[in-house]
């Protein structure tokens, strides 16, 4: 799998961030360009790069697209075994930008459209440690999650008038990882169809700017001291 557009490295010294960016079927790495920009622009100190899938787009053969996985004959029951079967290039691809790059997995973010963000949720369901954050946008799980990914926030992005991938799905899957006790935002917006619509891509850095892991908030109270004291009659009502 090849890296087709470098967006951006940091202007002075090394980056601090490590953001990847995955393609729907049929497009390319120059899909996401948009997206690439706007987070290089939000997050000067990240390398921000998109990723080319790794096949050529088997429905039009020659015409420049890629595809994560076929999409011929695809329904709910073929679905899981093909992300299932792309997943190892896809995490080892992940895994050798962030040797690259020297970037750990909780500063790791993978961020997906449609057939991109099927992939990326899919990964950090079946690999510990893999990324910080997943920001999917008009995508959905292969499968309705059995467990939270752990560490890992979910940010799930979609239009309402989504017709290639409806919001059913992502909605139902934010539920399931809620339950499961993971950290997961689902933001369904009206009258946007399957596209990155500039009004996720500002929800989605709205989320990246505000949205403290659970992770942060444990670690936080693990490192502060423990001080006892009596509570004043004020404090108590008294």
């Amino acid at each position: 799998m090849s890296t087709s557009v470098l967006a951006r490295l940091p202007e002075n010294g090394e980056p601090e961030l490590l953001f990847l960016l995955f393609h729907g079927v049929g497009a390319n790495a120059d899909a996401m360009a948009p997206l690439a920009m706007r987070l290089a622009q939000e997050y000067p100190q990240a390398a921000v790069l998109c990723i080319d899938a790794p096949d050529d787009f088997d429905a039009a053969p020659g015409g420049g697209g890629r595809q994560w996985f076929s999409i011929g004959g695809i329904d709910e029951e073929t679905r899981p075994a093909r992300v299932a079967a792309a997943l190892p290039q896809f995490v080892a691809t992940v895994r050798a930008l962030q040797l690259r790059f020297a970037i750990d997995w909780p500063r790791t973010a993978l961020i997906g459209f449609s057939q991109g963000a099927i992939m990326a949720l899919e990964a950090v369901q079946a690999e510990p440690a893999l990324a910080g954050r997943v920001l999917a946008f008009s995508g959905r799980h292969a499968t309705l999650p059995a467990h939270a990914p752990q560490d890992t926030c979910v940010h799930l992005l979609h239009g309402m008038a989504d017709q290639v991938v409806p919001p059913g799905p992502a909605i139902e899957a934010a539920r399931r990882l809620v339950a499961l006790g993971g950290d997961v935002t689902a933001d369904v917006l009206p009258d946007i169809g399957h596209t990155l619509d500039p009004r996720l891509l500002e929800r989605a850095i709205d989320q990246l700017r505000t949205f403290l892991p659970r992770r942060a908030w444990r670690e936080a109270f693990g490192d502060a001291p423990v001080v006892s004291r009596v509570a004043s009659s004020r404090e108590l009502g008294g």
